[in-house]
């Protein structure tokens, strides 16, 4: 797996314009080094921007989309909570994941499936404590109103390429219609993926009503 990318495919993997990295960089808020007078970043200081909740505070001052509606319990009820995805491999779990969560009418599942496991061979969305967070690159919709989180527990623990070396025992795939909502919604589910609360309702096979219990408890309602 690739550990180390240039200015393109980090710009690619946060889904922002290569001009932001640049005035990041000039702000002094995300971690690079040089190589022959050009930059470069590590894929384990990126993840863990994403690990700390960094991509929010980054992204505040790009904000075009009002965010104050971003739900996070209303947009799982849309993905739902779905129970014993089967797969041995990423490319099965996922295949199977899409099959069973509710997707807008407009994207079909073949077509979220591409994104995905295009997005994986990237770099592993696991952000470790058992859980990844896949996302296509790029939105796959523009109806703000079609937006949804799918929580998605596996049969059983799967090899994701975790940088803690854990399998994954459970899948939260966003949805969402615009890059600055996808990376606060994501940043919201990085810091919930690192609650034990919640860690151990997904690990233990929570029921929904404790799932979205917690997580409103956590104040990501």
């Amino acid at each position: 797996m690739k550990t180390d990318l240039k200015l393109k495919e980090v710009a690619k993997l946060l889904q922002v314009s290569d001009k932001t990295i640049y005035r990041w960089i000039s702000d002094g808020k995300i971690p690079y080094y040089r190589l022959n007078h050009q930059y470069r970043f590590k894929l384990i200081e990126i993840n863990k921007l994403f690990d700390n909740g960094g991509i929010s505070e980054l992204d505040k001052n790009e904000t075009t989309v009002n965010d104050n509606n971003i739900n996070i319990t209303e947009l799982i009820k849309k993905g739902g909570i779905h129970y014993n995805i089967s797969g041995n491999t990423i490319e099965d779990v996922l295949a199977n994941t899409v099959e069973q969560i509710n997707l807008p009418d407009a994207l079909d599942r073949e077509t979220l499936l591409a994104h995905l496991i295009n997005r994986e061979k990237m770099a592993s969305t696991a952000v470790g404590n058992g859980i990844a967070i896949p996302h296509p690159r790029n939105p796959v919709i523009n109806n703000v109103n079609e937006e949804r989180i799918a929580l998605c527990m596996l049969h059983q623990p799967v090899e994701f390429n975790a940088l803690d070396n854990k399998k994954i025992h459970s899948i939260i795939i966003i949805i969402s219609s615009h890059q600055n909502r996808h990376l606060q919604i994501l940043s919201r589910i990085s810091y919930l993926s690192k609650q034990d609360s919640f860690i151990n309702l997904l690990k233990g096979g929570g029921l929904r009503e404790e799932i979205l219990t917690c997580i409103e408890a956590l104040n990501l309602k």
